[in-house]
Formats: structure tokens, C-alpha cells, sequence
């Protein structure tokens, strides 16, 4: 991958990595879901797995909309440009966290996002890729996802009008 352009690049690891379109935006596949379930239901609903694993690909241009889960879910740093993940806490917080490996620019390669916090993703740069891992325990069920709605957001955080409007969808 070495002398391939960006996008031959994006869509050597869509190909390798079987990556297919995400809600939210991006790719990603699912590549572990444990065995093992929660024993009694779950935030009112069936049990869940452990824990479940993903790929996760953003390229610029595109970005991961403000949604939230019901679960802690950890981001892991593989390769390409740092991301930028954003987060509007519960308690009324924004915050800014870069993943990455370059740890003299305050980049971390893995951060959790705490179970009901807003969050949303996007490529550091103007012309590159971000790929992650995501791990959610207990583990992840499209019935925990919530994607936001813009007007709701910003209601909440009128400050943020800018930002909210440029990672949301609608």
C-alpha cells in the first residue's frame, strides 16, 4: 500500500477488511461478537452479548454523525490520519479528542466514550482515512443506537450551533 494513492488505499482496506456502509457514516465490520451473554435483560430489553468488536474506516469528506449508545464504547487507533472524535457529555460538556499515535500533539490511540454521551467522528484531515476499532460492552445492538436530530442538539447546546450542524444529518 505503500506508493497507492488515497483512494486506491480506502478501497484496498473496504475490500480486504469486507467493510460495508455504516448508519452513522463510514465502514465498518463486525469481527467479534462474544459467546457469552449478559444474564438478565438489558436496559429493559433482551440480554446482550459481552462484547462485540469492529473495523471502523472514515475518509474525509465524510464523517461518523452525533449519535449515542446505552454502552461504554472504546475507540482504538489502527492507521492512516488522527480522528477528531467529538462528545457532548450528559452533565452539558463538549469535548475534543484526537486519536492517533502522535502523543507530542496530545493524540491518544484508544479512549472511551462513556454510555449515553452524544458522540461523533470525523478525519483530521482534508484528504485521508482514519481506521479504528470499536469495542462496546455490554456488547452492541442496533436497538441501543440513537442517532441524533439536529434541533434536539441544539436546543441543548445552543453554543455549539456550528459544529452540531456540520455532524449531524438532519
Amino acid at each position: 500500500m505503500e506508493n497507492q494513492s488515497i483512494a486506491e488505499k480506502i478501497e484496498a482496506l473496504k475490500n480486504h477488511l469486507q467493510l460495508e456502509p455504516h448508519p452513522e457514516g463510514g465502514y465498518f465490520k463486525e469481527t467479534y461478537r462474544s459467546t457469552g451473554n449478559t444474564i438478565q435483560p438489558y436496559e429493559g430489553a433482551d440480554a446482550r452479548s459481552f462484547s462485540t468488536g469492529i473495523y471502523f474506516l472514515l475518509v474525509s469528506g465524510n464523517f461518523s454523525a452525533f449519535h449515542r449508545i446505552k454502552q461504554d464504547e472504546m475507540w482504538h487507533f489502527y492507521d492512516g490520519s488522527p480522528i477528531h472524535l467529538h462528545i457532548l457529555t450528559q452533565d452539558g460538556k463538549y469535548e475534543r479528542i484526537k486519536i492517533g499515535r502522535d502523543f507530542s500533539k496530545g493524540e491518544v490511540p484508544q479512549y472511551v466514550v462513556k454510555a449515553g454521551d452524544w458522540f461523533a467522528s470525523e478525519v483530521s484531515v482534508k484528504e485521508g482515512f482514519s481506521l479504528a476499532g470499536c469495542t462496546v460492552a455490554p456488547g452492541f445492538d442496533f436497538a441501543d443506537f440513537e442517532m441524533a436530530k439536529r434541533s434536539e442538539l441544539l436546543s441543548v447546546y445552543p453554543n455549539l450551533e456550528e459544529l452540531i450542524v456540520g455532524l449531524t444529518r438532519e
